[in-house]
């Protein structure tokens, strides 16, 4: 009785406002009570209301709409000015086969890697949107559910974490690149809702996963394709898997103006390019109503390497230049000051 009466409450105010807003989007004219000094009445001027534009589909982002989390909202823009002068509501995560894309964000985009490829954008989307069907990604929080994710990074941290079970009692487990699980179950969990790669660390999904594509370039979207379908595609700049298993229905594409957008309102240009694992991070901050982080940073003795792995050379990724691990570190427990997310070490 309860739900009902907060669904209902929720859906009077959406009514209400739309009418509201309406109403405001109808011209109106100013007669004004007193002559020019020539005698005459200045003609009437319209006032338009650029809100006339606003679609119910949008009403949300305006709407004081919380979702159904006893502990609050990730995406609550008043509980921080820091985290509101970053977080943007109206960005798109994923690429739609009707997308096109900011001029701005596309010569930043193809400018990541070298693109030798003569096939233009638009063709290598349509063939892609061909594969794969165009993605349904629900945003809209609702007084009804409460989304809690774990994005699981690929850190030294989590061996002996014990973080296993917590991990998968979340609603939606995130994880990147080559993440195993099988042997390391006690400590990351065994569930998968979403797994972040792009070709040179592809891997194939499990069953009932989502495949999300954080494309560099041009030709890891026709990968992407060729991958799910003919498998004609075996090289990039290095060689790749030529098919890889996943769930044609699940498959989602990182737009690039999203990635372009975690370069510029989080990392702040730091690095070339933000990290497969700072993007799934801030991916989470626009779909999840909670979220809690396991497996980023340095091991307990300083040390950045996998979890599954022995890395003779600790640190060295954090030396190359492309991503600022340091800056990206320093987001994160900023994240967690702001009590936006949860941060499992």
């Amino acid at each position: 009785m309860l739900l009902r009466r907060r669904l209902c409450a929720v859906f009077v105010s959406t009514v209400v406002l739309f009418l509201m807003l309406a109403s405001q989007s109808i011209h109106r004219i100013h007669i004004p009570s007193l002559t020019t000094p020539t005698g005459q009445i200045p003609p009437p001027k319209p006032v338009y209301s650029n809100l006339s534009l606003l679609s119910l589909s949008n009403l949300y982002l305006l709407l004081p709409v919380r979702c159904g989390c006893a502990e609050g909202c990730v995406r609550d823009m008043d509980t921080s000015d820091w985290f509101r002068q970053r977080f943007d509501p109206h960005q798109r995560p994923v690429l739609n086969h009707t997308h096109i894309l900011d001029p701005q964000a596309l010569r930043w985009w193809l400018g990541l890697q070298h693109n030798t490829d003569k096939q233009t954008l638009e063709e290598v989307m349509s063939q892609l949107f061909q594969v794969i069907p165009p993605p349904s990604l629900d945003l809209q929080p609702l007084p009804s559910r409460c989304r809690s994710c774990a994005v699981v990074g690929n850190s030294g941290n989590l061996r002996h974490s014990g973080h296993g079970k917590m991990i998968d009692s979340h609603t939606s487990v995130i994880r990147m690149n080559k993440a195993v699980t099988s042997g390391f179950e006690e400590d990351v969990g065994n569930r998968t809702t979403h797994h972040f790669l792009y070709p040179e660390s592809a891997v194939d999904v499990v069953d009932g996963a989502s495949l999300v594509l954080l494309p560099f370039k041009v030709k890891d979207l026709q990968w992407l394709t060729s991958a799910l379908s003919t498998g004609h595609i075996t090289m990039t700049y290095m060689r790749v898997k030529e098919r890889i298993k996943a769930d044609l229905e699940k498959v989602l594409v990182v737009n690039p103006e999203f990635f372009k957008y975690c370069h510029e309102h989080w990392t702040e240009g730091h690095g070339r390019y933000p990290s497969t694992g700072l993007v799934a991070l801030i991916y989470a901050l626009h779909t999840c109503d909670q979220l809690s982080l396991f497996g980023y940073g340095a091991d307990q003795n300083g040390n950045w390497h996998h979890y599954w792995e022995e890395n003779p050379y600790p640190g060295a990724f954090r030396k190359t230049g492309v991503h600022n691990a340091d800056y990206e570190t320093q987001i994160i427990h900023r994240l967690a000051q702001e009590h936006k997310i949860t941060l499992h070490t």
